[in-house]
């Protein structure tokens, strides 16, 4: 991802930029240093539970954080992160931190590890929920660039030790987040609540579920909790000789790590059971062995990530070795890929121009004549410096068939209108 850019592929369920995959390592890197400090507590004595709103944006929880009283800046919530990251390289000066150890990053990717910097001590607050001394890693590149990805300036990821702390609710139709005292939650009454068993292992929280592959062959699969990974289902296929890519599958870019790009194949499976809930065929991404074999935890088939985990009201809760879900609004909708072949960069200072980076042969974006470097300029007549990333994609994974109508600007500055017929891939 070139720098102050971002991938948007049309569809915003694709596996790209897997984050909490791309970080897996840091917890080996970081926890030898002592990188686990106090836990997060509430602001005031006696809290039993304190409502935060977030922002839910590309299939990633986004969080307003104060760093040692100033801010807010925008951090993501991710179970998949061992120590907590600022990827922004510029608050290094702005909050003026002090720097420690220096640590080689690798996560999942083709390119060189990337020097990151741990800082200790860093004062975290958010609404009515404060951190005290928390230990970050600042990255010396923002090679994720999340704030082109998700659409909205981000400035850093917070992982395990706010899971850790809190029994944490997530309702993705409010948006809201609910943080618990553990000592005094009770789990929620009712028959649509379902329990499935966590195995905490480091900082990281595994499920073991059945994955039905095949017609015939349902095999239990060890699973990562994955809210900072936007796609439905990853699974490596060098953790199990009986894992085997589907014969109807995508080549394609899965997303980008801290180590560069992820690639692999895109298919479906035939299910996956979340206690007494079978979502069926989900989209399911295989990254190739040598993007992970090297780099990931050996004993693991995969990771569930938000795709599949925003169709429930959840709850998150470490302390007790569980997830709780129940059903939601969002729970019957299709699992959905790139219908359009093309892919966008985000760019601007409010991350709202849109510029065509590749178009893939054969593919509806192709036969409407779009060009690299065309920029989007409406959708339906709907002009797109009105719309986020999110709106965006909606549209370009909408429906199989349809046809959107465009209004695109060539890099001459010649005006084209064109329409793209959507059609489904996988």
């Amino acid at each position: 991802m070139p720098t102050r850019w971002s991938f948007l592929p049309c569809s915003r369920f694709r596996t790209a930029w897997k984050l909490a995959v791309a970080v897996a390592t840091l917890l080996l890197l970081a926890g030898g240093a002592g990188a686990q400090v106090s836990p997060y507590t509430f602001e005031r004595n006696g809290t039993r539970r304190v409502k935060m709103p977030f922002e839910f944006q590309r299939n990633l929880i986004v969080v307003p954080v104060y760093l040692n009283g100033q801010g807010p800046y925008n951090f993501l919530l991710d179970t998949g992160v061992a120590t907590s990251l600022i990827t922004d390289p510029k608050l290094r000066e702005t909050l003026n931190l002090k720097i420690g150890g220096e640590f080689r990053v690798a996560g999942l990717g083709e390119d060189e590890p990337l020097l990151a910097y741990r800082t200790d001590g860093v004062a975290v607050t958010m609404n009515g929920v404060v951190g005290p001394s928390i230990t970050f890693l600042v990255l010396s590149n923002d090679v994720l660039n999340l704030s082109g990805y998700v659409g909205m300036t981000i400035h850093g990821i917070l992982g395990f030790d706010v899971f850790r702390s809190f029994v944490v609710e997530v309702d993705p139709m409010e948006p809201a987040l609910i943080f618990h005292d553990p000592k005094r939650y009770r789990q929620p009454k009712g028959r649509r609540w379902t329990r499935v068993p966590l195995e905490l292992e480091g900082s990281k929280a595994y499920m073991t579920v059945p994955v039905t592959l095949q017609d015939t062959l349902t095999l239990p699969l060890k699973l990562i909790l994955d809210t900072g990974a936007g796609h439905a289902l990853s699974i490596e296929t060098h953790s199990d000789p009986r894992l085997k890519v589907p014969a109807q599958r995508l080549r394609t870019q899965l997303g980008r790590g801290l180590s560069g790009n992820i690639n692999g194949f895109l298919g479906r499976v035939g299910g996956l059971q979340l206690g007494q809930y079978r979502l069926t065929s989900p989209l399911t991404s295989f990254p190739d062995s040598s993007n992970v074999v090297l780099r990931t935890d050996a004993n693991r088939n995969g990771n569930v990530g938000f795709e599949m985990l925003k169709r429930f009201r959840l709850v998150i809760d470490y302390p007790h070795n569980r997830l709780l879900l129940r059903p939601n609004a969002l729970f019957h909708d299709p699992f959905e890929h790139d219908m359009c072949g093309f892919e966008l960069l985000a760019s601007g200072p409010d991350f709202r121009r849109y510029i065509v980076l590749k178009v893939h042969p054969n593919s509806p974006a192709s036969a409407a004549g779009l060009q690299t470097n065309d920029e989007i300029l409406s959708v339906n007549l709907q002009p797109v410096a009105g719309m986020n990333l999110t709106q965006i994609s909606r549209l370009f994974h909408s429906a199989d068939g349809r046809q959107l109508l465009l209004i695109v600007r060539r890099a001459d500055g010649e005006l084209r209108t064109t329409t793209v017929k959507l059609k489904r891939q996988i």
